[in-house]
């Protein structure tokens, strides 16, 4: 089993996945953001306000919201990967003109097609 952490090649492969993933929801591209969601019914995202089961139903819950996520600053990023083909993205935000700072975990894991979120929470601290 590999364990090795934060390997610079594998590290770096991620942070250019986490990029693009950050760039599509700024600019609501829901294909990209589908894509880089893994296909199956393994993959869990828990929002602010819901929680969504597999691949169907997180790409009807983008579908479904009007506008895409709110804008935001991102104000701290951590990368962790373990091995070559799983790591976790850790993201501190506050949304533009709000108060509260928000929080995303994923879990990204490196399939036949690439890099993929199969877990995924967002929320906002009280």
């Amino acid at each position: 089993m590999d364990t090795r952490l934060n390997e610079p090649a594998i590290l770096q492969e991620l942070e250019i996945a986490s990029d693009a993933y950050e760039r599509a929801l700024a600019d609501n591209d829901i294909e990209t953001l589908d894509r880089l969601f893994h296909d199956g019914p393994e993959v869990v995202r828990y929002g602010v306000t819901e929680c969504l089961y597999g691949a169907e139903e997180i790409a009807a819950f983008r579908r479904a919201r009007t506008g895409g996520s709110p804008p935001r600053e991102n104000l701290k990023r951590v990368i962790t990967t373990i091995g070559s083909d799983v790591g976790c993205v850790n993201i501190e935000f506050q949304r533009l003109g709000g108060s509260k700072r928000g929080r995303q975990s994923q879990t990204w894991w490196r399939g036949p097609d690439g890099w993929r979120v199969i877990s995924a929470h967002v929320s906002l601290m009280g």
